[in-house]
């Protein structure tokens, strides 16, 4: 199971925490919701993890140890480390303990296996970073794709616009990975193709803790970027393509940045006291996600 069904699936069985109107940057009330304290600690935890240096394989403190280190809970404690499991960042092995695990796709970079997927600053530097990757594989494939290429390119367009349309986000995460893979497939550049797989990866993780599965944004809206986006490699425009595909992720990042500031404002205005929701329990919470994980709307 990927990790934006797998977080859906598990809000699906969650009691969703209160919802407020929060005013947005233009002024206008945007919905929002209480951040509930296992995301908090799982942030908390992530943090930590980056302080200390701590490697993949290094052994973090017992459940016990962490919350108190990390002045939480032993049940929100245990509850973040769930998370964090299903979200590939800690390994947990029944009588060994709590383990930092593989960088998320093989990153072997310090910085890039301590990417902080609720931090401003760290989404906006992987967006603008996807943004140069996929605007250059877009740009390729309109002078490169075959045309097969071409097909599994604009099918799985389509594919996401008709799950958009009946607002499925199964469906469409799937339609949405198989879109940019095909993408960066016809950029005929396997470093290419692998950075696209990267840094979305680690784009899915931003989506477990920010979106919790949901659509960050119109998966309609999305499909059609794709279609537009595979029109133009199709036609063999690389300038049209690389823009659209600059202008799809420019409306990722914008959702982003809205949903971060949010948060933020509602972490600054909500009492200390209130309760906090943990999620339903995370299948199999010690076995880390392998598979190529699917952004919802993007």
């Amino acid at each position: 199971m990927n990790l934006i069904n797998r977080a859906h699936r598990a809000r699906r069985s969650t009691p969703v925490p209160e919802e407020r109107r929060t005013p947005s940057e233009d002024g206008e009330a945007t919905e929002s919701r209480y951040r509930p304290g296992y995301e908090l600690v799982a942030e908390q935890l992530l943090g930590y993890i980056a302080e200390q240096g701590l490697r993949p394989g290094d052994r973090l403190p017992t459940e016990a140890g962490l919350a108190d280190l990390l002045g939480a809970s032993r049940n929100v404690t245990r509850e973040a480390v769930k998370v964090l499991a299903a979200i590939g960042r800690l390994s947990v092995r029944r009588g060994a303990g709590i383990f930092v695990a593989q960088s998320p796709g093989g990153l072997a970079d310090d910085q890039l296996a301590h990417f902080q997927p609720t931090s401003m600053e760290h989404v906006l530097m992987l967006l603008d970073y996807r943004s140069v990757i996929e605007s250059e594989t877009a740009r390729r494939a309109a002078t490169q794709a075959t045309p097969i290429e071409v097909r599994a390119i604009r099918e799985s367009a389509s594919g996401s616009l008709d799950a958009g349309r009946a607002d499925d986000i199964d469906s469409f995460a799937k339609a949405d990975a198989d879109f940019h893979d095909a993408v960066g497939a016809a950029a005929h550049n396997v470093f290419l193709r692998s950075s696209v797989g990267n840094v979305r990866r680690l784009a899915a993780q931003s989506d477990v803790l920010l979106f919790h599965g949901d659509a960050p944004g119109s998966l309609e809206v999305a499909g059609r970027q794709h279609v537009a986006i595979a029109e133009a490699i199709a036609g063999g425009e690389p300038e049209r393509a690389a823009q659209l595909m600059t202008e799809h992720i420019a409306t990722t990042q914008h959702q982003f940045e809205r949903r971060i500031r949010d948060r933020l404002f509602n972490v600054a205005g909500r009492s200390e006291t209130a309760p906090q929701p943990a999620p339903a329990p995370v299948r199999d919470a010690g076995a880390v996600n392998t598979s190529p994980p699917r952004t919802s709307a993007s």
